[in-house]
């Protein structure tokens, strides 16, 4: 219970810059659980149809690979259907290749979007954490010019005290969503990577199925 008191009156001594910085953590956090559930369900889809998907293009069942991607809109399967769609209608792996570069062209910043804000919630935090102590040691020093003597001493440093609470807020707040924000680019960029594996894994697939009609 004292603990909560003490984060009370720590937050309420702050001063009126607290609020906005409690505000923008509020955004921020809110972005980052959004992202990360995203994502998270994203790769828990891809793997599942991967699982599917895997097996039937080994065994160059193209049909059975169409019907499973076009039957599900995960971005695993919106990015193979493109190539699989081109595999029934041409040859050179040069276009089945652009096919599916195009489609991940389209779903990298549908992974990527609002991943930024986190970053960015977490440098405005910083500088209003470091804004609102400079308007505390200015609001400081103006009532200390106009002080008793004998008590400037006493009041600045509890003035800087007070002052300095926004600038430890805004550091409280920025670095975890910092590190949240490292979080979601490395589980995007694993996405990314899984994404890119899984069309060189099946592109190759359909390019030696190619080649043995060809030489049939």
């Amino acid at each position: 219970m004292d603990s909560i008191y003490a984060i009370v009156g720590f937050f309420m001594t702050g001063g009126p810059f607290m609020y906005p910085i409690l505000i923008v953590f509020a955004v921020g956090a809110a972005i980052a659980i959004e992202r990360y559930v995203t994502l998270t369900r994203v790769t828990q889809r891809n793997q599942t149809v991967w699982s599917q998907v895997e097996p039937a293009l080994t065994d160059g069942d193209f049909d059975r690979a169409r019907e499973l991607t076009h039957e599900d809109d995960s971005t695993i399967s919106r990015l193979l259907s493109m190539g699989l769609d081109r595999q029934g209608a041409v040859r050179r792996r040069e276009d089945i290749e652009i096919a599916m570069e195009e489609s991940m062209m389209e779903i990298i910043p549908q992974l990527e979007k609002r991943t930024p804000y986190v970053a960015l919630s977490s440098n405005i935090a910083t500088l209003l954490g470091l804004l609102g102590t400079i308007m505390g040691l200015i609001s400081a020093f103006t009532a200390v010019a106009n002080a008793n003597p004998a008590e400037k001493a006493d009041l600045l440093s509890a003035s800087i005290s007070v002052a300095m609470n926004t600038t430890a807020f805004g550091l409280i707040v920025a670095i975890p969503l910092l590190v949240t924000n490292q979080i979601l680019m490395a589980k995007t960029s694993a996405i990314i990577d899984s994404l890119e594996m899984a069309s060189v894994k099946a592109l190759n697939v359909m390019t030696a199925n190619a080649k043995r009609r060809i030489e049939a």
